[in-house]
């Protein structure tokens, strides 16, 4: 397909975020392009475990953007939910140690105080919700909010249903430049040809602090690498999303080192998705089976029976990471007509969707639903005066 002369936005970007700020925006009436420079879904959305989760997340900014996702999810778009194979599982956190436990109840009494619905659960207890757990943890809580889905499923009907409202998705398609009328960003320069628009939207995932350079603007998005190992389909033994307490404290860490702690969860097809692990180590491709068996081992601490499952395959990917664990949302005030949705990490599946309304609001003029001040783009410049005092 041939690339439009002129839309109201282009999206670049054709995975799970890209795709929901292109379903929303036509969705508002607004004439779309998707850009995507490799294959739909090519990126993190296809190489991650689809998790719409409440349970991972501090009070504050990301937990209510979670919160508005959710309700998209399950309101709005709920018509659609098995397209995506949507699956309301809940979520279990345990805890091996009480020290840990008692961390777990702090955290979830800040939850609570948000909307979250969160119950906590005695050691002994967790068997009648997990019976193959580990009988030794000291506690846990369960989420009953927690969900997933089938990521490169959302991102492809995501946009499809986008097209049958007006869009045009383009894959294959680099962007290598912007059009610019002064400072202002007015479309796009692509590896096969030009498109005037209104509005650029930079939803590249790990590359969108590279787009973002294009335009001279600063947004720190780094790639930081995860493993999923993934076992050979089994009767149903994991009925939930499990992980160790340890994974709410990596995901918060900005340590660029190898951290690796235990989820496991179970799918529709009978196989069992093991992770995680996050490092800074750029778009290094190399294969560690070092950090294959630490996550093995951990998943077997957790879930013992692990021990005699085999091994189906693994593969690994790269998150779009941020320095401050907020994504990028919203219009830039650097370059007018340039707007972000990026920086989400392991949470853009999730997220996906609340932040594709919440861009189609700001681009069509309509107040968004939630505060975006937290996610601005340019909060990662040092004011001037800031510079001087550290100079």
């Amino acid at each position: 397909m041939s690339l439009p002369r002129f839309v109201d936005v282009v999206v670049i970007g054709g995975g799970a975020v890209g795709a929901a700020c292109a379903y929303f925006a036509a969705r508002a009436g607004l004439s779309v392009a998707v850009v995507e420079r490799g294959a739909i879904a090519s990126g993190t959305s296809s190489a991650c475990e689809g998790n719409i989760l409440v349970s991972d997340k501090e009070a504050g900014p990301e937990l209510t953007l979670a919160q508005y996702s959710q309700e998209l999810w399950r309101g709005e778009l709920g018509e659609f939910g098995h397209l995506w194979e949507f699956e309301s599982k809940g979520g279990l956190v345990v805890s091996a140690r009480p020290g840990a436990q008692e961390n777990l109840v702090r955290l979830a009494q800040r939850q609570r105080a948000a909307g979250i619905a969160v119950e906590l659960v005695p050691g002994p207890e967790l068997l009648d919700i997990e019976p193959q757990l580990n009988p030794n943890m000291s506690g846990g809580a369960y989420y009953p909010q927690d969900a997933q889905v089938q990521p490169m499923l959302a991102a492809a009907h995501l946009l499809r249903l986008a097209r049958e409202r007006g869009a045009t998705v383009h894959a294959d398609t680099a962007v290598t430049g912007f059009l610019r009328l002064g400072d202002a960003v007015t479309g796009v320069v692509t590896s096969r040809g030009s498109i005037s628009s209104s509005a650029v939207v930079n939803a590249a995932g790990t590359w969108g602090g590279a787009v973002a350079a294009l335009a001279d603007v600063n947004v720190p998005v780094l790639p930081r690498k995860g493993y999923v190992l993934v076992t050979e389909p089994l009767p149903v033994l994991v009925h939930h999303k499990v992980y160790a307490a340890e994974y709410v404290d990596n995901v918060a860490s900005s340590d660029a080192g190898l951290q690796t702690s235990p989820v496991v969860e179970g799918t529709g097809g009978g196989t069992i998705l093991i992770g995680s692990s996050r490092e800074r180590v750029g778009f290094d491709k190399n294969f560690d089976p070092l950090v294959i068996a630490a996550m093995a081992g951990k998943a077997i601490a957790l879930f013992p029976f692990l021990s005699r499952a085999k091994a189906l395959r693994s593969y690994f990917g790269f998150r779009p990471y941020c320095p401050d664990h907020l994504p990028v949302i919203g219009s830039d005030p650097r370059a007018t007509g340039l707007w972000h949705a990026c920086g989400h990490e392991g949470a853009g599946i999730g997220l996906s969707v609340g932040t594709g309304a919440l861009i189609a609001a700001g681009l069509a003029g309509v107040a968004p639903a939630m505060d975006l001040a937290p996610f601005a783009p340019e909060r990662f410049d040092v004011p001037a005066a800031q510079e001087k005092a550290d100079a």
